[in-house]
Formats: C-alpha cells, sequence, structure tokens
C-alpha cells in the first residue's frame, strides 16, 4: 500500500490519515501542500491511496474509485496501521479531501477510536444536483466534525450549506472566501491557492487544539 508518512518525527500531539480525492493522487500538488502546511501547525499527516488509485499509480490508466465498502475497509485498515506507531496519549484524527474527507466521516460512524474528523472541500452534493444531498450520517458521528469549505464550491456553496433545514449542526463550518473545491479563490482576489490552503490549516490547528483543551 502506498503511504507517505510526514511530521511524525517531531512528536506531535495530533496524527491526521489524510485521504485523498475521487481524482487525483495522494501526491498531488494540492494534497502536498495542504500536508506542509498542517505539519507546520503541529499536525502529523498519513497519507494514502485507494486500490483504484494505486492501480492507476502502476499503469497510469484512470480510474472511477472504488465502490464504497472496499474504500472504508482499505482506510480502515491505514487506520489501524497508524494507531500503532503512534503514542497512546495523542490524538487520532481522520480526514480528507472531497471524496476522501466523505469517507472519513462515514468510517467515523463506523468504528470507535477516531477523536476527530476533518473534511476538506466536502462533496455535499454532486455538482448541479443539490438534490442529492450526502449529510444524512453526520448526525451519528460521535466525535468532532470540521468541514472546511470554499465559498464558491458547487459541491456546496455557503448559501446551499447554511440553508434552513439542511440538518448540519453536528460539524462546525470553517468558510473559505472566493474559495472553489480545491480552495482556489478568484483572480480578483488579495490571496492565493497557497494561502487559503494555509488557512484551512490554521482552522485545523486550532480545532486540534480545542479538542486537546477538552
Amino acid at each position: 500500500m502506498w503511504i507517505k508518512k510526514q511530521g511524525f518525527e517531531n512528536h506531535p500531539r495530533a496524527f491526521l490519515v489524510l485521504a485523498h480525492g475521487a481524482g487525483a493522487p495522494a501526491d498531488s500538488p494540492f494534497m502536498e501542500t495542504l500536508a506542509d502546511a498542517l505539519e507546520a501547525q503541529g499536525v502529523a499527516t498519513v497519507r494514502f491511496e485507494f486500490p483504484y488509485m494505486e492501480k492507476r499509480r502502476e499503469d497510469g490508466k484512470k480510474r472511477p474509485p472504488d465502490r464504497q465498502p472496499k474504500l472504508l475497509q482499505c482506510f480502515s485498515e491505514v487506520v489501524e496501521s497508524v494507531r500503532k506507531d503512534m503514542p497512546g496519549n495523542a490524538l487520532l484524527l481522520v480526514g480528507g479531501k472531497s471524496m476522501g474527507g466523505r469517507m472519513a466521516s462515514i468510517l467515523a460512524t463506523q468504528r470507535g477510536g477516531i477523536d476527530g474528523v476533518i473534511g476538506f472541500g466536502y462533496p455535499f452534493h454532486p455538482p448541479g444536483k443539490p438534490d442529492r444531498w450526502r449529510t444524512d450520517h453526520f448526525d451519528k458521528i460521535d466525535c468532532p466534525f470540521l468541514l472546511i469549505q470554499g465559498t464558491r464550491d458547487p459541491f456546496g456553496k455557503r448559501d446551499e450549506v447554511e440553508e434552513p433545514g439542511r440538518s448540519i449542526e453536528r460539524a462546525d463550518l470553517h468558510w473559505l472566501e472566493g474559495g472553489n473545491h480545491d480552495f482556489q479563490p478568484l483572480a480578483k482576489q488579495q490571496s492565493s491557492q497557497r494561502t487559503l490552503i494555509e488557512e484551512a490549516a490554521v482552522a485545523s490547528g486550532r480545532f486540534v487544539e480545542n479538542i486537546l483543551a477538552g
């Protein structure tokens, strides 16, 4: 299994198992920048690839994501492996980009021992299909839960997500002004994708500190 660990040598108090999105690998520029930014906030990361993406790494052929049970089994196996390598007093969190964040949130409803969930660009619904909402499992998540979302993300814009009756009270939300699904801001903004990714990492670090503080 393809795995990349980052920040373990610094003896962090929190470890985040970080899953990639549906279309890009665990070492995409977005994921590399995010892992660097999280390390700067004292959060160690473990990136891995789901089976379909591992096959793509081997032969270069694009494939659709594996079915949910296979994704969750892979994610759970990585969590177990990480748990064996980390100190017992540290936090173990799961999270991911888009689809990876969704799988992390579902995994948290199926197994114990997870101290928090972080979703980066959560796919609330497929673009252009706001009737297909993907939040029914949120009320089953019994650990702290953070979603970091660009305000113009087509998978869930701010006005859609904050619409009354959406039943997302279980999650804390942090909005990245002007960001799209990849946290890319508008050209006219005095910002950059890196700046928004770093803001996401700072929000994640604050989230971790709040969990540690009880």
